[in-house]
Order: C-alpha cells, then sequence, then structure tokens
C-alpha cells in the first residue's frame, strides 16, 4: 500500500469525520481523512455546542443515547474532556398549549430510554427560581449538557492520528470517482488518494460530492447567529433552550465556567459555500437580548464581545443523511445534519466506524439513509 493509499479515505475534517477516523482506527482500519481546511473549522467548531438529547426527532434518539455515553467517557478514548459539562438542559415555553406539546414529547421519548421531569407552577419555580414570569413549563433533562465545539473536532483527530490515522489538513478535494474497484480523490494541488472505501462528511458542502455519484441531495445553507457575552460570576448551570412555534422565540443560552454566556437563535443568517462564508445579521444579537431577558430577567444587563456565525446544511425534511450509498458500493455518508449535529458527533462515528467495518449498526439508521431522495 503506497502512501496516499488506505482501507478507508474520509472527505471532510469537521466532528463526524473525525471522530470516525479514531473509531476506525480502533477496529484497526487504515485511514486517511482529507480537509480543505483546517479540523473543525467550519459547522463543527462555529456551533452553540449543545449535548443536548431532548428535542430530537424521537428515531434519533438511540443515536444520540449512543452519542451522550461516549461523551461522558472522553477522557479515557481520547485524553480530553473537551470541556464537556452534564450540567443538565432545560427546554422552557411560553404557553400552555406549548408546554402540553412538552408534555408529549417527554411521554413519547421515554421508551426510547429518555427521562425527561415536567415541571410548572410551584414546583417549577421552586426549582427555577430565576425563571421571568412568562415562563409557563420546563422540560428538565438531567444528563444533558454542554461542551467547547472549537475543541471536539481537533482532540478526536489529534487521537485519530495517534492511533495511526493519516490527517491530511489544507488540501481541497475537487473530484471523487469510483475506478477499478477503487475511489479515488483528486485534489486542488494534484495529489491523488485512493481507498477500498470513502466516507463523506463534507457537511454543507456534501452534496456537491454525492452528487458526483448521481445522489444529489435538496440541501440548503443557512448561518447560525451565535454570540458571548463578558464574564459575570458563575451561577446559571444548566443550558437552558425556548421552545416556539415562532423562530424569533427559538434562543438557547449557557454559561460557561469562565462566566461569559454563549448564546444564539431567534434568526439564521445567510450563508454562502463557494466563498466560506456565513453572516451575523444585525438585529439578531439585539433579538437574543430581549428573550434572554424574557427567560432569566437578572440577565438584562449585559454586554457583547463577540458574534459570530458559520455555514450549516439542512436538509429538506430536516433529518441527516447517514449510512450506505443507495447507488456505489462502498461509499457511505454522513452529513447535513440541519444545525443540531454536534451532541451526535461520537455516535456517528462509532456507528459509522461499525457500519464500515462490520456492514451492520448497533442502532437504527433507516430514516438517515440517502435513498428517501431518490
Amino acid at each position: 500500500m503506497t502512501p496516499n493509499d488506505s482501507d478507508v479515505l474520509i472527505v471532510g475534517g469537521g466532528l463526524m469525520g473525525a471522530t470516525t477516523a479514531f473509531f476506525l482506527r480502533r477496529r484497526g482500519q487504515a485511514v486517511t481523512l482529507l480537509e480543505r481546511g483546517l479540523v473543525g473549522q467550519q459547522a463543527s467548531g462555529t456551533n452553540f455546542g449543545n449535548v443536548r438529547r431532548q428535542g430530537r426527532f424521537l428515531p434519533q434518539l438511540p443515536l444520540a443515547n449512543r452519542s451522550r455515553d461516549i461523551w461522558g467517557r472522553l477522557p479515557e478514548l481520547i485524553g480530553h474532556d473537551v470541556e464537556f459539562l452534564p450540567t443538565g438542559h432545560i427546554r422552557v415555553c411560553y404557553s400552555e398549549a406549548q408546554a402540553d406539546r412538552l408534555e408529549a414529547y417527554a411521554r413519547d421519548a421515554r421508551p426510547y430510554g429518555l427521562a425527561l421531569e415536567m415541571l410548572r407552577g410551584e414546583a417549577m419555580r421552586a426549582k427555577f427560581p430565576y425563571l421571568g414570569p412568562e415562563i409557563r413549563a420546563v422540560s428538565w433533562a438531567p444528563h444533558d449538557g454542554h461542551a467547547n465545539p472549537r475543541l471536539a473536532a481537533p482532540a478526536f483527530a489529534r487521537a485519530a492520528a495517534r492511533e495511526g490515522a493519516r490527517i491530511v489538513e489544507d488540501t481541497e478535494v475537487v473530484r471523487v470517482e469510483k475506478t477499478a474497484g477503487r475511489f479515488v480523490a483528486t485534489c486542488a494541488d494534484g495529489s491523488t488518494y485512493r481507498a477500498a472505501v470513502l466516507l463523506i462528511t463534507a457537511g454543507a458542502w456534501g452534496s456537491q460530492l454525492s452528487e458526483q455519484f448521481g445522489e444529489p441531495v435538496p440541501m440548503s445553507v443557512h448561518g447560525p447567529q451565535m454570540a458571548v457575552t463578558e464574564p459575570v460570576p458563575y451561577c446559571l448551570v444548566p443550558v437552558v433552550g425556548a421552545s416556539s412555534d415562532s423562530i424569533e422565540e427559538i434562543f438557547y443560552f449557557r454559561q460557561v465556567k469562565r462566566g461569559n454566556i454563549v448564546m444564539g437563535g431567534c434568526a439564521r443568517g445567510p450563508a454562502y459555500p463557494d466563498l466560506r462564508r456565513a453572516y451575523v445579521l444585525p438585529g439578531s444579537p439585539l433579538k437574543q437580548f430581549v428573550q434572554l431577558e424574557r427567560i432569566i430577567p437578572a440577565l438584562r444587563r449585559l454586554s457583547i464581545i463577540r458574534v459570530w456565525s458559520g455555514i450549516e446544511g439542512y436538509m429538506a425534511d430536516d433529518v441527516p443523511i447517514m449510512g450506505p450509498s443507495a447507488k456505489v458500493e462502498g461509499l457511505f455518508y454522513a452529513f447535513g445534519f440541519c444545525g443540531h449535529g454536534f451532541q451526535l458527533g461520537p455516535g456517528v462515528g462509532d456507528t459509522m466506524a461499525e457500519l464500515i467495518d462490520t456492514g451492520r449498526t448497533g442502532v437504527p439508521i433507516d430514516p438517515f439513509l440517502i435513498g428517501r431522495f431518490a
């Protein structure tokens, strides 16, 4: 085998690609990961950092549960905790109708192994006394939490490299094809890489590569609206998210141990994959402060020190692409996680490595197959 040949070639160095590379090496597969820029530079490093299971598409919960188990074992697995904290996660709402929907979700999630506690009235005020008067109910997930997205993918890539994976950054793949039974990735610098198996984990650019194998998918791109405040004394333990039918009320925030409050939501901004640029809308931070004060009035007087965005890929049905190609043997996909892939990342990597190595998975992935768009 030449230096540019491997058992598995992964195109895309975000969290999905880095975790899969790590778990494939643990299974003894020779792996090369190609990343156009730096590992974790795109959506995997610019997202909110939510390690949240509640509120997900119910058939996604087995994968989310598998991932949550891995999040809890990161130091022993990769030698880094990536600042994961199992702080708990609360979803709040402003209406009784929305509260009823949260309660129905809690009931439906229970068979999937996700235990949620619904709190209203005096019980809610006793447990979370800082919530504003408009809050009608809380769904409490005690074992969810948050982590630092800027650390996660690079930490997995370093661990994969220590296990023997080849991580190649600053290498843009311009063409992928299968010839003579092997996949070939041709790069902008003229180099080529070959493997028996190809996994595309290219995020918002995934459809551009799947289309080269005759499997385009309906994907749109958006930029999350993110901001962080000045540090204040650490007092807010759980991650907080607001559930609503209005995008301007869909808001989430968390406080890190350093004291800063990271927040996002209320809108989606423009994103341009060809330029590798996404933008914060000027009004987004102002809308976020309105929601922050509604949820916790004591946080009304804070200063923003930074805003940012990223490029996230959204599928038309809001369900990711994950699993084998419907057309090409040895081709696999894991992309299009619709702005909620961070928590799933370790579970996706473990599951894709299992699928590639054994031909099966320990969690169901049928709802995520690319063939649904055929």
